[in-house]
């Protein structure tokens, strides 16, 4: 089979997939015709064109402005199903969405709207796509630890209703150690815990959000290359990093995707797992971010395989739910070759 074809039938797991950055412009102009929001844009092809980040700050301008267009719980629910529904084109079995809810409350949108929303959404399409989901709950970092703490009061009662909690927003001058204690509490709640780090900030916000946040995946990490003793740690403790090589690229930390990282680490014994980030925005869902990575970095077949089944190995699922996709992941690599 072919290349694309082959991308396609590996079942895949995406493990680093902000909800929020999969609004596609078409969509943020109809919800906000119908919530009445008037967008700093004029037309999708102003919007689009907007689109030349020169840095992390530069996309969440944008991806701030946008948000605004989600208000109600049919909005998240509409937003959440078109994603799943190009998950599912792309070989998704299981996705586990970042939701931001501090983006939303502070316009006066209630926590529950949000998980609502989305969490109607994850039902539809276990029901109807196949496709299981977590979700999980990321704080604003460049926001306070207090605002944290507020949030996660807010959230306390629906803990049962989302998985994990995360770490996202602006990275420098945010270092994880910044959020210690609000993580401490989630730990205790027994909520799963990730955090993106090693993305803009240095190798040392990775070590912080392993040893202070005691976080079990690395969301990014990908300049933990600049730091040896790291990468054997991360190898030896098998920490999985949820890179995102369109992303990395559209956000000027690698100047083309042939300069990406990924290839050597893989290389290295790392466990590394393909995303796509913020889709909307940087030009690809997960089946393009392994297309593209496997024609700029010559992946081999056996290389791609690896990738999909770190992703279903990282996931938060029980090995029953695991084991099939392994299977099926098997059978689908020995027919590619």
């Amino acid at each position: 089979m072919d290349l694309e074809t082959f991308i396609r039938r590996l079942p895949k797991a995406e493990l680093h997939l902000h909800i929020e950055g999969s609004l596609e412009p078409e969509l943020m102009f109809e919800l906000a015709r119908r919530n009445g929001v008037v967008l700093p844009y004029g037309s999708v092809e102003e919007l689009r064109a907007a689109y030349a980040f020169t840095d992390l700050q530069s996309f969440l301008d944008i991806y701030y402005a946008g948000a605004a267009a989600l208000l109600h719980e049919q909005d998240f629910f509409d937003l959440a199903m078109a994603y799943f529904q190009r998950a599912a084109a792309d070989g998704v079995v299981h996705a586990e969405l970042f939701f931001d809810p501090q983006t939303h409350m502070a316009r006066g949108v209630a926590f529950e709207t949000v998980l609502d929303g989305l969490e109607r959404a994850a039902t539809e399409a276990r029901e109807r796509l196949g496709i299981t989901s977590r979700l999980i709950l990321c704080f604003l970092r460049h926001l306070s630890e207090a605002e944290a703490f507020e949030t996660l009061e807010q959230a306390q009662p629906h803990h049962h209703r989302f998985h994990g909690v995360g770490l996202d927003s602006s990275e420098l001058g945010h270092p994880p150690s910044k959020f210690e204690r609000v993580f401490a509490c989630c730990h205790d709640l027994g909520l799963r815990l990730v955090a993106h780090a090693g993305e803009e900030g240095p190798p040392e916000y990775v070590w912080e959000a392993l040893d202070l946040l005691r976080i079990e995946r690395v969301d990014h990490g990908v300049r933990s290359a600049e730091d040896p003793l790291l990468l054997e740690r991360l190898v030896r403790e098998r920490v999985p990093l949820t890179v995102c090589p369109l992303s990395n690229v559209k956000l000027r930390v690698f100047p083309e995707l042939a300069q990406h990282n990924l290839k050597a680490l893989l290389d290295k014994g790392l466990c590394i797992t393909l995303n796509s980030d913020d889709p909307a925005y940087f030009g690809g869902y997960l089946g393009q971010n392994f297309l593209a990575s496997a024609e700029a970095l010559d992946l081999s077949r056996a290389d791609l395989t690896t990738l999909a089944r770190n992703s279903l190995e990282a996931a938060f699922v029980t090995q029953a739910e695991r084991a099939p996709w392994l299977a099926e992941l098997e059978s689908v690599a020995g027919l590619g070759y």
